[in-house]
């Protein structure tokens, strides 16, 4: 139960941080994970010690290869690696399935009104009813603007802190 404290607490502050900086600090992060690290080795021992550094090391693996291809910053990997030392394996596995889906959510809810393609795409479908064709996308640094991935990582853990064994590996 301690590390669903632990966990609301560096969501909310990542949340925050990554919403108004689009930073998700190291200064928060460690010492987050070396907490996690200690509280596992005193409740669990070697197992739990080594059940909580698996957890950090596939928490980080699985966004490890975005991040490398440019599309997720390092904070965000980061932050999934903690989720992964507090809460463990099969925990960061399906938090990442949820998060994958706000992230996919959240990505089309910002381009549609963010960035005005929803109003683009209904010109365009009235242009194709009359005979025009129009381009979806006028410039290519419309499609630049970041995302802040820790928002939808934070809905994946809550999600699976809070509705677990909906789906259960």
């Amino acid at each position: 139960m301690w590390s669903n404290y632990l966990l609301i607490i560096l969501l909310s502050i990542c949340v925050i941080t990554d919403i108004k900086e689009r930073k998700i600090y190291n200064a928060v992060l460690f010492p987050f994970l070396i907490i996690a690290l200690f509280f596992h080795a005193i409740n669990g021992g070697w197992h739990g010690l080594t059940e909580a550094f698996l957890g950090t090391t596939v928490g980080l693996g699985i966004l490890f290869i975005p991040y490398l291809l440019g599309g997720m910053g390092a904070g965000d990997v980061k932050l999934l690696a903690v989720i992964g030392g507090l809460k463990g394996i099969s925990f960061v596995l399906m938090a990442s399935l949820y998060m994958a889906l706000a992230g996919g959510i959240m990505a089309i809810i910002f381009l549609l009104y963010r960035k005005g393609l929803l109003k683009r795409f209904l010109y365009i479908i009235h242009g194709l009813r009359h005979g025009m064709r129009l381009s979806l996308i006028e410039d290519s640094n419309s499609m630049k603007t970041t995302l802040p991935y820790g928002v939808a990582i934070a809905a994946g853990a809550i999600y699976q802190a809070y509705f677990p064994g909906i789906f259960s590996l």
